[in-house]
């Protein structure tokens, strides 16, 4: 059972918190990050691990997610999931008219907001891409799995759901920001073995994420449950 449509409840907080950390994410996300030194295993990059900025906060968007489609059904889930996929395009019009904009003579910083804010076309797509792929699959298999066994086992739908979708999510944006696919757009692809150790660094670093956060996404869903009257 989902919460009424017109009841009054803490929906609308959640998809605020959802969508502002999108957007703070796919910020974040312009800074590459390598953690330890370097070190390679019959020719394959281990290290250093490589992330970007938008491991720190984007992972708990899934977190939100499993929220909003367990409690609230796949369908408003998904108007959540759109309302950040319009808000990211918003901000990426935004971002690229500034840049675009003639700066002040008086302001020296031009070359550095072009380097972080002013993104690239294949960037913007694989944000845009990878996480309509992850946010829609994550909901729909959360929502399939509770359709099937019902309200039992809220961890496997939860951990199935991250599992999914964060891989769709991983493996999208990854092919197309420094793969062939982004080659398709013009700049240069990380190597094979790079491009892999982003993959799956990411992939496995966002699962665990979730599953550390399990305790806190129960209490979350029992508290936005009884919120709604469920």
């Amino acid at each position: 059972m989902s919460a009424p449509e017109n009841k009054r409840g803490v929906y609308d907080l959640i998809v605020a918190a959802f969508c502002g950390m999108l957007l703070i994410s796919n910020v974040g996300a312009t800074k590459v990050l390598a953690f330890g030194p370097n070190w390679d295993v019959a020719g394959f990059p281990v290290l250093p691990i490589l992330a970007d900025g938008g491991a720190f906060l984007f992972p708990l968007t899934y977190v939100l997610g499993d929220v909003l489609a367990e409690v609230y059904g796949v369908r408003r889930a998904n108007r959540a999931i759109f309302a950040g996929f319009t808000l990211a395009v918003i901000a990426a019009v935004v971002f690229a008219a500034v840049d675009a904009a003639p700066a002040s003579a008086d302001w020296p910083l031009q070359d550095a907001w072009h380097d972080v804010l002013g993104f690239v076309p294949r960037i913007v797509l694989a944000s845009l891409m990878g996480y309509l792929a992850g946010q829609l699959t994550n909901a729909v298999v959360l929502v399939r799995i509770k359709q099937r066994w019902g309200e039992k086992r809220l961890w496997v739908r939860l951990i199935t759901s991250t599992l999914v979708g964060e891989a769709a999510d991983t493996v999208l944006f990854g092919l197309i920001a420094f793969g062939f696919l982004g080659a398709l757009f013009g700049g240069d692809s990380l190597p094979a073995g790079e491009l892999t150790n982003y993959i799956i660094v990411g992939w496995v670093y966002k699962v665990l994420v979730e599953v550390i956060c399990l305790p806190i996404t129960y209490r979350v869903i029992a508290f936005v449950r009884k919120r709604e009257g469920l």
